[in-house]
């Protein structure tokens, strides 16, 4: 299942970028490395929300990555703001809750 989460988070940056949400974005290696960090926090927190445990480093930065971007379309969708690290990272849990509940109605238990 690393694989899809691979393959759907690169789909999904590709569109993200494309559609312009993020649009005149620059981060650079520092930014990079925290973004990184944020999403193994956000992938960790969803799998402990969802069964219990993570999903390992990379299957949590995967999951963090697809349900960050899952979470801000649909936030953004809805007109709604958090703000913050903090905002950013529940919204990211509820994607990532919304990516592993599609995952597991779809392709079973697991899903990464």
């Amino acid at each position: 299942m690393i694989a899809i989460l691979v393959v759907l988070a690169v789909i999904l940056l590709i569109a993200y970028f494309a559609i312009g949400l993020a649009a005149h974005v620059a981060i650079g290696i520092g930014g990079l490395i925290i973004s990184v960090i944020i999403w193994a926090i956000i992938g960790w927190l969803a799998g402990q929300l969802m069964k219990g445990g993570g999903y390992g480093l990379l299957g949590d930065i995967l999951l963090g990555i697809v349900g960050g971007l899952v979470g801000g379309l649909i936030f953004n969708l809805l007109n709604i703001d958090l703000g913050g690290i903090i905002g950013n990272i529940v919204v990211g849990v509820i994607g990532s809750i919304i990516v592993i509940a599609i995952g597991r109605m779809i392709g079973g238990r697991r899903v990464a």
